[in-house]
């Protein structure tokens, strides 16, 4: 079962906060398409299988970013 889910992240603010952001979510198991957008202050994850919102949260702290929550 795929699922997308749409994340609020604070501090992107460039292209390369969004390549940074996209490549760590990107490494989570299962996920296939990442997008993020600094201007929206987004990130949406395409994955085979629901994730975890814990494992996004890490993967964008890891980034040095924060997800705020889900997008509406």
């Amino acid at each position: 079962m795929s699922s997308t889910i749409t994340y609020t992240v604070t501090g992107m603010s460039c292209g390369h906060c969004e390549k940074s952001v996209s490549s760590e979510v990107s490494a989570l198991p299962g996920v296939t398409q990442v997008a993020a957008d600094a201007k929206a202050g987004t990130v949406t994850v395409h994955s085979a299988a629901p994730l975890e919102d814990s494992q996004v949260r890490a993967a964008v702290d890891e980034a040095g970013y924060e997800l705020v929550g889900r997008s509406a």
